[in-house]
């Protein structure tokens, strides 16, 4: 009978232990990294349709942002921020027009910001980036829609590496950029993010 006893009484701590260990499995995985963008390979582009001819892009080369991920429970955080007079088009003469008060007016608004708290995961994969632009002073929602994501090892800095490419379609008057409107410059800029981060 003692024997009989010894054994249930051991095999009900066993089987509250291995519980209490399935319990806490998920807890002991899930985990939120921070990862630094990393500034030589992260660039937001802009596209934007000439007179219906041609397309002219440019980007900004000033940027610096934080992305944290916690994969098991698919959630994840991005703050961007881009200096606006570091646009860079290749003709300096439409740069200059670019960062005055006709378009990014850096004067005043010297920064652009796109934050998130929702990310849209498939599985280990990002597929899409739901967030706030603020841009002249104005901020509204904007969805980064993933091309392609990934995760190395990155074998210079011995560390992991996230990003992808990101790409969405704005209407810069909703920004208050309007100008060009009546002269039949596009509304629609196509905004395309090369983003990699190099987890702390």
């Amino acid at each position: 009978m003692k024997n009989l006893i010894a054994t249930a009484t051991a095999t009900s701590v066993f089987t509250f232990g291995a519980a209490l260990l399935a319990c806490a499995a998920p807890l002991a995985h899930a985990e939120t990294v921070t990862y630094q963008l990393d500034p030589t390979h992260t660039f937001v582009t802009f596209e934007v349709l000439h007179f219906g001819t041609s397309t002219v892009r440019g980007r900004f080369d000033k940027k610096e942002g934080s992305i944290t991920l916690d994969r098991a429970a698919r959630k994840g955080q991005l703050d961007l921020t881009i200096e606006t007079a570091s646009i860079s088009s290749g003709v300096p003469g439409f740069d200059k027009h670019l960062i005055g008060a006709d378009f990014f007016d850096v004067e005043k608004h010297p920064s652009a910001r796109f934050t998130s708290d929702s990310f849209v995961f498939d599985g280990d994969q990002v597929k899409a980036i739901n967030g706030t632009l603020t841009l002249l002073g104005k901020s509204g929602p904007v969805t980064l829609t993933a091309s392609r994501y990934n995760c190395y090892m990155n074998p210079i800095f011995k560390r992991e590496v996230c990003g992808g490419d990101f790409e969405t379609t704005i209407q810069r008057s909703a920004w208050g950029m309007g100008y060009g409107l009546n002269l039949g410059i596009p509304d629609a800029v196509r905004l395309v993010v090369q983003a990699e981060a190099i987890k702390q």
